[in-house]
Formats: C-alpha cells, sequence, structure tokens
C-alpha cells in the first residue's frame, strides 16, 4: 500500500522521536512521513533509523487498514535497513538529480514505491526522466527549502515556474499530481490557506505538512466546493443528456475536456481515505 487513492494530507514527523511518530499516526494525515534526514541532528541518524525499522515491523502498522507511512530517507544505510518492512509504504528520495539515482534506491529496494524530491536546478532540468525513470516511482515533488536556495529565489513568485515544471512532467509521465512542498509558518494559516489556493491553480493536488495543525487547512483548500460540486455534476447531467458539444443555459461550453474535468472534480470531492 502506498498511499490513499487521493492523499491530500501527508504530515512528517521526526524519526528520532518514535512518540511523535505514533501520534501523528492519529492525527488525521492520509500520509504519515517519517523524516530521516533533515529533521534528524547527525548525531541521531542510528537511533532514528533503529527506531523506525522497530516502527514498520509493528504488526498494528504493518496492519493493511493502518495510515501508510513513507519516510524520508538519508542515504543506502537507510534503504537497506527499511526496505521490506511490512508497514513501509513508500521511499521518499531527497535530492535526486538524475533517473540514475532512482534506478540505483530501486535497485536496494525493489518493490517499494518511490517518490523522489527534486531539489535543485538541475533536478527541475530533468525533471521528466526522473518522473519517468521506473514504474517504481509513484510520484515527484519539489524540496522548495534547498531549491529556493540553490535558486536564490526570494519568495513564493520565484517558484511558479518550477512548480508547473513538475506538474506537466507527473502527467507526461503518467503520475498523480505533484503534491505541494511544506508551508513553514505553522501559525500562518492564512498565509498556507492562499499559498494553497495558488498551488492548487498550478496543478498541484495536496500538500506536506509540519504540524498537524495545518491538516484541516490543506484538506479544506485541496478539496472541491461545494459550488464546484454542483457545477460539476451539472456538466454530468447536461451531457448524459445530450452527447458531444453544447452550451449550458448560463452559457457555459461543454465538451469532452470540460466532462473529463467535471468527473475528476466530483471523483475528488467523493474520495475518502
Amino acid at each position: 500500500m502506498s498511499g490513499p487513492a487521493t492523499a491530500l494530507t501527508w504530515l512528517y514527523v521526526p524519526g528520532d522521536r518514535p512518540e511523535v511518530v505514533r501520534k501523528a499516526l492519529g492525527s488525521g494525515a492520509d500520509v504519515v512521513i517519517v523524516d530521516l534526514e533533515d529533521a534528524v541532528a547527525p548525531d541521531r541518524k542510528e537511533y532514528a533509523r533503529s527506531a523506525t525499522a522497530e516502527l514498520l515491523s509493528d504488526p498494528v502498522t504493518a496492519d493493511p487498514m493502518a495510515v501508510p507511512v513513507h519516510v524520508r530517507v538519508h542515504g543506502e544505510d537507510d534503504v537497506r535497513a527499511l526496505a521490506g518492512l511490512p508497514g513501509l509504504s513508500g521511499m521518499r528520495l531527497p535530492k535526486i538529480t538524475h533517473a540514475a539515482s532512482v534506478h540505483h534506491v530501486e535497485a536496494l529496494a525493489p518493490g517499494v514505491p518511490l517518490y523522489p524530491l527534486l531539489e535543485s536546478a538541475l533536478a527541475i532540468e530533468h525533471a521528466y526522466s526522473i518522473a519517468g525513470a521506473h514504474h517504481a516511482v509513484r510520484g515527484i515533488a519539489l524540496g522548495e527549502a534547498d531549491l529556493r536556495a540553490d535558486l536564490g529565489v526570494r519568495d513564493d513568485a520565484g517558484l511558479d515556474w518550477p512548480r508547473s515544471r513538475v506538474v506537466i512532467a507527473a502527467r507526461a509521465a503518467g503520475l498523480d499530481p505533484p503534491v505541494m512542498s511544506v508551508y513553514p509558518d505553522v501559525r500562518d494559516l492564512s498565509g498556507l490557506r492562499a499559498s494553497c489556493a495558488h498551488g492548487r491553480d498550478l496543478g498541484l493536488l495536496g500538500r506536506a505538512a509540519i504540524h498537524p495543525r495545518q491538516l484541516p487547512v490543506i484538506e479544506r483548500a485541496f478539496r472541491p466546493t461545494a459550488r464546484e460540486v454542483e457545477a460539476a455534476e451539472q456538466i454530468l447531467e447536461a451531457s448524459r443528456a445530450q452527447a458531444g458539444a453544447q452550451a449550458l443555459p448560463d452559457g457555459r461550453f461543454v465538451d469532452a475536456a470540460v466532462v473529463a474535468s467535471a468527473e475528476r472534480t466530483l471523483s475528488l470531492a467523493r474520495s475518502r481515505r
């Protein structure tokens, strides 16, 4: 199990705090991401790895009905230690720049769903080849903190092109839309809401979080509104009543592409973990 059909909320938790990880499993997040990379100090890496391995060996975590657990690995030692554990639903691979790196990890952890993170200009240039590197790749996303530093970007506007690039690369490779990177200010919920709305406009779907209080905001931002659901239902009703392109009484034009978009809206609105 790599994750629910439509995962909108992905909660990061530090791997060296297993009690926090277990608490996160009941937070309501669609996916919990145990972080063995940036969130863990160098002298705590080995403990974080062993604690995570213990967690992923727990029958409760490995239950098919449990919340999916992904791990953001820090290196080969993490990959080797965690591959094959029953509670592992996916590996997030930081700082991937080439498809060859994906193949290397897949050889170490065959059968594990992989999620490369693109965090540099070079990675953005190789986005499509990374997205299509192997059938084990189930999604790609940006690592925006490192990408900002690499590009010298000062605000969100400078990330619009990289965000759109990964949306296109994911679609071209047949993957789900990318998930937005974390919003670092856990108290600025209005800013989070606005940022999510902008990301949704760009084609991103769902968002990683670093605190449970961010989860409801992300969920509401990416779930279709009642008005959007109503409009989609009207489009599908009209398409069933009359085949081919048409104009609705309110002036909206309906064709096959519009119908497909309406179907996606209703599918997302009805999806549940």
